[in-house]
This record gives structure tokens, C-alpha cells and sequence, in this order.
């Protein structure tokens, strides 16, 4: 059995991928920790365990980590992730992280969206970013895996293979998104509570949202040539979901179900994506409590512009979910494991 533990495990995607790693049929978890100073009692967290789990989350400590863990998943506050895990990987530990820290490959991009120095930068270039279905072969040798943010899965699977294959205008790519209240995380903030998010459907962060950069990386990979996108997140009076509705413009030769079929082909084994049939679109009860993200398309005959929907899980497919997938890649269990 391989020994997992979670660094961060009180909050929404620790707890959710405590949950996950608890069901898993080839792993045990053997480390919960939180920054809190006492031990909290793993059913205060999560009051759905089994009676006879007796975990507690305790306090973090380097030394219990060393001794307990073969993959450390990192559930802990973008900036704050860099300094353990530069500690954990000179220890020889396999670093699954879910923060933003190790996601951008350049320092300079980092420093300037997250407002903090780098202090592990030797580990930019050497981390593997996690989107499984498109760096599938990395992954499966990385030590050090960059989880991806919940933002850019769903939108980076839909433009991934169009770009690969020059059916969509790179210069054209324009994202709306709308998140659950999760994705927040636990941190309280006025836009958060329950008087300002119900029945409320707003924007935030216009044009300056962190993921941004995160998705104009993977989308330039694709393209081969630098992409820069119009980004808008939106907040839903939700618990959790993502749904995306990209916008594009399709190249002359192009046609919705060459579009469609393109992504069927590139998702052909994928076991997490499904592809909607035409006139068909995702939507978040498709996917809430799932690892899938479902894509549907149309093209706009008159204007030749492609809409593309995708839909996820914020807390799984965005988050927990990738990262046990990521795991399972990782150390040659099925990609499925835990998480059907």
C-alpha cells in the first residue's frame, strides 16, 4: 500500500481529497495535517467516515512526514506551498501539489500575478504540469507534479486539441466562468456569505485573475506560438461546479463536427472526458461530485464563431480529483482508481 499524506487537510479540497484517498483501493492514509496548533479529530472535518477510522489532523511537523508519507499532497494556500515542498522533495518524497506554486514555469509571470518572491524557482522548470490527459507520459515520471488549477482544466481540454490542430484563431479566445462558492475556499470574505452569494450572480477579478497566465502557458504549448485570452470569472450561488463558455473563431476550413470529432479522437481514451453528441450541452448536475469534465460545441454558421462549453467538478476534476489521478498516473494504478 502506498502511504499518503495530506498537508492542509481542514480545508474543502483537503477534505475532499482525504475522502477520496480513504475509498482508494491501493493506498492508506497514513498523515493528515493542518496549521492549526491542536489535533482535530478527523470526523469534525468530516463527520461522513466510517466509525472505525480513528485519524486525527494534527499539527504539521517535517520529521512525522519523513517518516509516514511516500506522495505528499499539498492542499495548502497558494504562496505558501513552495517552502515545504523544497523541503520535502530533497527528503525524496514524490510531491503532488495543489496550489498555484509550482504551475508557472517562469518566475518573473509567478512574481508578478501572486505578488510574492519565488523561493523555490530551481523547481519551475522541473515540475510536471497535471493536466493528465494532455501530459499523461510526464507525469508518470515527475516527482514533483503542479495540480492544475480549477479555472483552466475545463477551458485547457476544449482548446487543447483545436489549437494542436489549427481549427480555432489563436488570437481570438475568449472565456466566461462561473464557479461554485467552494472555490473560494474556507477563507471568509463579504462575497462569500451566504446574503451576498445567494440569489447574486456577479463578476470578479476582470482581466486580472491569477489563473489567466496558467492558461495562456498551456494554450501557447498547444498553439506553438504565444496566446493571450480574455478572461472573466464569474461567482454562482453554488456549492460547487464550473461551467465555461468559451468563445472563438473557427478557421475557414472548419466545421462543428470536424470540431467535434476532433475532440473525440484526442479524448478517444480519456476516461474522465466525455464529448456531448451534437445540440447537446454540459451542464453542472452533469458533473457535481464527479472527475469528469463534459465539452459541448456549436458553430455560428453566420459569424463562423465557435462556443464551446465545458463543465467540472471545481472540487474534484479542479482540484481533488485531478490530484488522485495524478497519483494513480503516477504510480501505475489504473487512471480510474478511486475515483468511480
Amino acid at each position: 500500500m502506498l502511504n499518503c499524506a495530506v498537508l492542509g487537510a481542514t480545508g474543502y479540497t483537503g477534505a475532499e481529497l482525504t475522502k477520496l484517498l480513504l475509498a482508494h483501493p491501493h493506498v492508506r492514509v497514513s498523515l493528515l495535517t493542518t496549521r492549526q496548533e491542536k489535533p482535530i479529530a478527523l470526523r469534525e472535518v468530516l463527520p461522513s467516515v466510517a466509525k472505525d477510522i480513528k485519524l486525527e489532523i494534527t499539527p504539521y511537523s517535517f520529521d512525522a512526514v519523513k517518516k509516514k508519507a511516500d506522495v505528499v499532497f499539498l492542499c495548502l494556500p497558494h504562496t505558501e506551498a513552495m517552502a515545504a515542498a523544497e523541503q520535502l522533495l530533497a527528503a525524496g518524497k514524490i510531491v503532488i501539489d495543489l496550489s498555484a506554486d509550482f504551475r508557472l514555469r517562469d518566475r518573473k509571470i509567478y512574481e508578478k500575478w501572486y505578488g510574492v518572491n519565488h523561493v523555490a524557482p530551481q523547481y519551475l522548470s522541473k515540475a510536471v504540469y497535471g493536466l493528465c490527459e494532455v501530459y499523461r507520459e510526464q507525469i508518470k515520471k515527475a516527482d514533483l507534479i503542479a495540480n492544475p488549477g480549477c479555472y483552466p482544466t475545463g477551458p485547457s481540454l476544449a482548446l487543447i486539441p483545436l489549437l494542436k490542430k489549427k481549427l480555432i484563431d489563436f488570437r481570438s479566445i475568449i472565456i466566461n466562468a462561473a464557479s461554485g462558492v467552494s472555490g473560494a475556499g474556507k477563507k471568509l470574505a463579504t462575497t462569500t456569505h451566504f446574503c451576498e452569494a445567494s440569489e447574486n450572480y456577479s463578476a470578479y477579478k476582470v482581466n486580472r485573475h491569477q489563473h489567466t497566465p496558467e492558461i495562456e502557458q498551456t494554450l501557447s504549448a498547444a498553439a506553438g506560438k504565444p496566446v493571450k485570452i480574455t478572461f472573466v470569472p464569474h461567482l454562482l450561488p453554488v456549492n460547487r461546479g464550473i461551467l465555461a463558455t468559451i468563445y472563438a473563431q473557427k478557421t475557414a476550413k472548419t466545421t462543428e463536427d470536424g470540431i467535434r470529432k476532433t475532440l473525440e479522437r484526442a479524448y478517444q481514451q480519456a476516461p474522465f472526458v466525455r464529448v456531448k453528441p451534437a445540440g447537446q450541452y454540459p451542464s453542472l448536475k452533469d458533473v457535481q461530485h464527479t472527475n469528469f469534465c463534459d465539452i459541448g460545441v456549436s458553430v455560428q454558421k453566420e459569424t463562423g464563431r465557435v462556443v464551446i462549453i465545458t463543465a467540472i467538478d471545481n472540487l474534484l476534476k479542479g482540484a481533488a480529483g485531478q490530484a488522485v489521478q495524478n497519483m494513480n498516473l503516477r504510480f501505475g494504478f489504473p487512471e480510474e482508481a478511486g475515483l468511480l
